[in-house]
Order: structure tokens, then sequence, then C-alpha cells
């Protein structure tokens, strides 16, 4: 790359598209220069010190050979708040906003103080959107992760949610008091089939293959959080999942078989089956 290059230049001269070209180079200017996104325009001829340059071409050159922006920025933005996330964590995702809509619709449909449980939490994404939304939700997220869970902890530290949520280690309801029940139990585990070829393209390259794959039919951890839900859940309390695009039918299907009522498929923003909800019987 040539230096001395203003910054409207370095954009349209870049290889990037031209919107991932604009988050680098706004992260550039924020980290170098304390400017918003805004000088982008405002100040388009403004050209980059070595340093700030160096680091442009750097960022670009990880985003070439497909690195994930999450993961090269370090940070993503989920339902109304920002994450630290990196390549030990799923990347938060917009469809998985769904779930944080369905729990708190539960949870204001309850009206008071309700348990709320997040099996597989990664980065803390759904617990941490839930308990920034309403002081009403107690959450417990759980994670077979010990490194997940160090960047989930940071996480509520940053947002100050400590005193709302608590984590867990283990697998699925092995993290848990087998005697506590919940108002709802969320979770979007790996659902993805081990054969899948696109676990070994975009930017599924770059994260954890067991926070993606099963590494089986992809309905497997399905499986087990469904099954299980009864004896956690309280009486009329909820579990919704987060599931393939392609597998709506099966997963409402292991619901019915699991006992649970009310079950419902869910449509996630880009009007895909995304979600499906399911009741324990009163």
């Amino acid at each position: 790359m040539i230096a001395n290059q203003s910054l409207r230049v370095l954009i349209s001269n870049c290889i990037l598209p031209g919107n991932e070209a604009r988050i680098l180079l706004a992260y550039v200017l924020e980290k170098h220069y304390q400017l918003p996104r805004s000088a982008l325009l405002s100040r388009d001829d403004m050209v980059l010190n070595d340093e700030a340059n160096t680091e442009w071409e750097i960022l670009v050159s990880r985003r070439i050979v497909g690195e994930p922006i999450a993961y090269i920025l370090g940070k993503k933005g989920f339902h109304n708040i920002e994450l630290l996330v990196a390549p030990g964590v799923l990347i938060p995702r917009p469809e998985t906003e769904l779930l944080v809509d369905i729990a708190l619709s539960e949870i204001i449909k309850v009206n008071r103080q309700a348990k709320v449980l997040d099996l597989g939490t990664g980065s803390g994404a759904i617990a941490l959107a839930i308990a920034s939304e309403t002081s009403l939700a107690r959450v417990i997220a759980t994670d077979q992760s010990s490194e997940a869970l160090v960047i989930a902890k940071q996480n509520a530290q940053l947002l100050d949610l400590t005193t709302q949520v608590e984590f867990a280690l283990g697998n699925w309801y092995e993290a848990i008091d087998q005697q506590t029940q919940f108002d709802v139990i969320l979770s979007n585990p790996p659902y993805i089939a081990g054969r899948d070829p696109h676990l070994i393209q975009g930017d599924l390259r770059f994260e954890p293959s067991s926070a993606l794959t099963d590494y089986a039919s992809g309905l497997s951890c399905l499986e087990i959080i469904i099954s299980g839900a009864n004896k956690y859940l309280k009486p009329g309390g909820l579990v919704a999942v987060e599931h393939g695009f392609d597998q709506s039918g099966a997963v409402l299907q292991l619901m019915g078989l699991a006992g649970l009522e009310d079950i419902q498929a869910h449509l996630d923003l880009a009007g895909h089956w995304r979600g499906a909800s399911g009741r324990k019987g009163l």
C-alpha cells in the first residue's frame, strides 16, 4: 500500500468491500486520533501518520485472508450492547437476538423477578443483553469452555451486570444445581452438522468449531437441552432454542416428544424459521 493517501483515497483504493474498509478505517481513527466514524466524511482529505497507516495496512491484510472483522476489532455489537469477542468464542449474530426478544417478552408477561438460564453462553451475549434490558432478570449463564467464560465475565464487568448474571462452568445442565428451576431456559447450541461444508468457508473457519457443530447430525445438543428442560423449568416455564434454517420441523418434533406444551416456531429478521419454544405444563 502507498502511504500519504487521504482517507477518501484509502477507501476507494482498498481491495475490501467499501463497508468493510470503512469499518476498519473508522477503528483506526478512533484508536489513534479519538475521532468518530463521521470523520470518514467530514475529514476525508486527512492523511494518516505512519503508525496509524501501518495499523490500517495490517488490519486490511488480516481481513483479506478471511479473519472475521469482529475478531480483528475485538468487539461486536449485539442487541443494545457491545461485547468483547476473541477467537475462543462464537461471534454473536443478529439472528440470535430473537432469543433475547422471546425472553424479554416472557419476563414482561411474568411481571416479577425471573430466573433465566442461558446454556452455552459464549461471550455472554444472550444473558447480558437480557440483563441490560430489565432489572427483573436474574441469569445463570453456563459454558463448557473456561476460555469463553473468561471473556463472558469480562463483558459482565464492563457492562456493570455482575450482580445480575452469574456464570457456571460445565456441559449444559451439568453446570447447575440439580434442584434449581427457572422461568426461562435459552440456548443457541452448536447445530451445524459435522460434515457441513460451511464449516470450512468464510468466517466460520476462524470460529471455535465446538461452538458451531456437534460433530454429528446437528441435533444432538438440541435434543439434550430440550429433553432436559422439563426438569429445570418451573411449571409454565418457557424453553427457547436457536436452530438451523432447515431444522424447524425436527426441533418442534423434539419438543413434542419431550412433553412440552404451547410449542411455537419463530422467524428471525431474515424471514427464516430460526427458533422454537415450548412450555412446561402447569
